[in-house]
């Protein structure tokens, strides 16, 4: 699945930072939902002796300004894709955390984008779809339940009871904290991007894959990690103990040793 950006927004408004040696094999670095360039940094100077890192502020993170419309996952892969192809010009190591790991499934997957990477480094990616609670789906049942009156108006009606519904006390307590902390064209963002999965599409990447997790990671199950190292044909599993979410900032010489290790004997 490719996506043209319909939003006026470009690769050249996000916020960069480089580092490492110019004739350095390129590495990127996207981070995670919430996160920032900032919080990938000790990745950057943990590398940048060897290879030429490129760190971005993906929209509305850090110092990268907010899309002025939502956007999903792939018109964030459009905008990679864009500064790829415009700024580097040649195949890239992907290290991404989280949300900038299912960037990095999501282009890997698609041959419109799979030969901008020769290999991955992800950090409990997210994209693949876990395995939902109780509390879930009682939200969920609510939801569109509370939509249900709405859907029989004319469409001009409907649309203008959504979004009012959208910006309900009641509606803003069944999302998540990360939806209720979030406004404007960002809160639309979040949901068209945690809503997106990446199951079945993992099966197509072909580039070998070094996959981290933290066994106190409570994001990212072990569940969801087994399934990428299940069904990623070349792809491996690192558990690092005693680690959160952030496991490469919780176990940084362990990262950096097998990440290290990964890139020149892959």
């Amino acid at each position: 699945m490719t996506a043209t950006l319909t939003a006026p927004i470009s690769y050249e408004t996000l916020h960069l930072e480089t580092s490492g040696p110019v004739t350095g094999r390129p590495v990127l670095l996207l981070h995670g939902w919430g996160s920032s360039a900032a919080l990938m940094r000790p990745i950057a100077e943990a590398l940048a002796n060897t290879y030429r890192i490129y760190n971005i502020d993906m929209p509305g993170h850090g110092a990268s300004p907010a899309p002025p419309q939502g956007m999903g996952v792939p018109e964030h892969a459009a905008l990679v894709h864009d500064f790829l192809t415009n700024e580097i010009g040649q195949p890239v190591t992907l290290i991404g955390h989280s949300n900038g790991g299912r960037i990095g499934l999501h282009m890997a997957s698609q041959p419109a984008y799979n030969h901008h990477f020769n290999r991955l480094v992800l950090i409990s990616p997210s994209g693949i779809t876990p395995k939902r609670g109780w509390k879930y789906h009682v939200r969920r049942t609510t939801a569109t339940v509370l939509k249900a009156p709405f859907q029989i108006l004319p469409r001009a009606l409907r649309e203008f009871g959504l979004d009012w519904l959208r910006h309900s006390l009641v509606w803003k307590l069944l999302g998540s904290s990360d939806y209720r902390q979030l406004q404007g064209t960002m809160r639309e963002t979040f949901v068209q991007t945690v809503n997106f999965h990446v199951n079945e599409a993992v099966r197509a990447i072909e580039i070998p894959t070094l996959l981290f997790w933290g066994d106190q990671d409570t994001a990212i199950s072990k569940y969801q990690m087994d399934y990428l190292d299940r069904l990623i044909p070349d792809a491996g599993l690192v558990t690092l103990k005693g680690a959160g979410h952030y496991g490469y900032l919780d176990a940084p010489d362990v990262f950096e040793a097998a990440t290290r290790h990964f890139l020149e004997h892959a």
